[in-house]
């Protein structure tokens, strides 16, 4: 299908005009508070559900905000006179933001959704009408070129990345070019692809609107658009990938069989990374009956990179199929379609041996060991967004931890990370704990037991001495050799430091 029935896009080659409705909509306060203050909580959320009956009854004044909520988040037309106190209402119709109907009434052409910076930036994404949040279905709409705006994944993506300044960044699948924006703030030059043209021309809409540098924007699929020569510190990408049987829908399925969108991804992304660089991606992974999906998603790792791998969700094939039909509102079509569908779906697993879908995030970063550090994981509990120091921090403790053969680690230095607190769990009036947990309450919120002994050597871990040296204070309290415990703690201290329990001092 094409993009034909979809609404005419705004022009890219009138910069002064998105420049004055940027101001327009920001002297309004046209803003994630103002819209929070007009609204409330409540009816604000409900936008986020695609629901817009509590956003109705919040603004049925004619002020100057509720008119812009009225015709960009509501989409509803307003008179022309209306806007004109409110917008260069002419410019906007000329160059397409707005359109005339009904003789005396303009309506807008695409959504335009505030969105608030990591640093407190008002920032506005473009997405087509209906689409600002979650799935196509949530509008009733299957055309396949629609581009969606701010989802959870844009966000759970945009928090976890790493944000260092760097010289070079690339959005692989921009979309409405959420990752392109924030990219912009710490990226010199930013190239942003897309095998949907639609999405890179409303991809500068928002660069634009939201008074960002523009990006090299290329339309292509994966690193096609890339030259076999550009490498770049930073790529991120919010790929297409739902495993589908075909390929519906552009922004969700991928096109290609199974999860071979996101593994062709992770192993091209190596080559594509200059040293030191990172390389983040949102994913979904099978779950094959008699494969361990944790060996299948260390073999997508490509040589000369680390990588972190953590699975955030797991669904069967029944739960997953469901929630991409109703993402698309098949469920709300014919019965017997719905059915068929359902039924593709779940031959489409039954003939790849699928038992279930996973979801998480896969972080690359480009070193060239030879011993490269592999975690792949399963974390499903609560975190604390943005992740992206946390993330980098990983990182260079397995740097730190690599440099460090047992000796050496028994003579560095450690201490506690300030967030982590120690937990005694056991029968209440118990003389001692049945187990004891180190609680981090910052980042990745991790919980770990540990012995006796890794208890007493975190407890004193505050830098001024030496692994060893508390080793050995340790085995005199508890009547044990310090040998054999110099011998047998190494490993728990190097988990420990890995999970960020533990911080090496200099």
């Amino acid at each position: 299908m094409s993009n034909s029935t979809l609404p005419t896009l705004p022009a890219t080659d009138r910069p002064e005009v998105a420049a004055r409705l940027r101001d327009a909509l920001l002297g309004a306060s046209f803003t994630a508070d103002g819209l929070l203050d007009l609204l409330g909580a409540p009816a604000y959320a409900a936008l986020a559900r695609s629901e817009t009956v509590p956003a109705l009854r919040a603004t049925r004044g004619d002020t100057p905000l509720e008119t812009l909520v009225h015709l960009f988040l509501l989409q509803q037309p307003v008179p022309h006179a209306r806007v004109a106190d409110v917008l260069p209402v002419d410019a906007c119709v000329e160059s397409g933001w707005l359109t005339s109907v009904g003789g005396d009434e303009v309506a807008a052409t695409v959504d335009v959704r505030p969105y608030g910076g990591p640093g407190g930036e008002d920032w506005f994404i473009v997405s087509d009408l209906g689409c600002a949040v979650g799935g196509a279905g949530g509008i009733g709409s299957r055309e396949e070129g629609v581009v969606l705006g701010v989802g959870g994944a844009s966000t759970t993506l945009a928090g976890i990345t790493v944000r260092t300044p760097v010289a070079t960044a690339l959005d692989l699948g921009t979309g409405s070019g959420i990752q392109a924006l924030h990219a912009a703030q710490h990226a010199t030059r930013v190239t942003a692809t897309d095998v949907n043209p639609r999405a890179l021309h409303i991809t500068a809409l928002t660069l634009a609107l939201s008074g960002a540098p523009a990006a090299d924007l290329r339309e292509g699929s994966l690193f096609d658009p890339v030259r076999d020569d550009e490498t770049y510190d930073l790529i991120v990408s919010n790929p297409p990938f739902v495993i589908s049987p075909g390929a519906r829908l552009t922004y969700r399925d991928g096109g290609m069989g199974g999860d071979d969108l996101c593994r062709s991804l992770v192993q091209q992304a190596g080559d594509r990374l200059r040293e030191g660089g990172f390389a983040q991606f949102l994913a979904n992974w099978q779950h094959v009956e008699g494969e361990d999906w944790q060996d299948r998603l260390r073999s997508w790792v490509p040589r000369g990179c680390d990588a972190w791998i953590v699975q955030r969700e797991v669904q069967d094939v029944t739960q997953y199929a469901e929630l991409w039909l109703r993402d698309a509102g098949d469920h709300r079509g014919d019965p017997a379609a719905y059915e068929a569908l359902y039924d593709a779906w779940l031959d489409e697993f039954e003939a790849r041996k699928v038992k279930g879908v996973g979801f998480g995030w896969i972080t690359l970063r480009r070193t060239g060991s030879d011993a490269p550090s592999i975690t792949v994981e399963e974390w499903p509990h609560s975190i604390e967004q943005p992740l992206g120091d946390t993330v980098r921090a990983h990182f260079d403790r397995v740097d730190r931890l690599r440099a460090l053969d047992d000796a050496a680690l028994l003579a560095a230095h450690f201490r506690l990370a300030a967030e982590v607190i120690q937990e005694q769990v056991g029968l209440p009036g118990a003389e001692d704990p049945e187990h004891v947990v180190l609680r981090q309450h910052r980042g990745m919120r991790r919980a770990t037991k540990v012995d006796t002994v890794g208890a007493g050597f975190a407890g004193v871990c505050d830098g001024s001495l030496s692994a060893g040296r508390i080793l050995d204070a340790i085995a005199q309290l508890v009547g044990e050799d310090p040998v054999l415990l110099r011998d047998r703690t190494p490993a728990q201290i190097r988990l420990l430091v890995e999970q960020g329990f533990l911080e090496p001092v200099d």
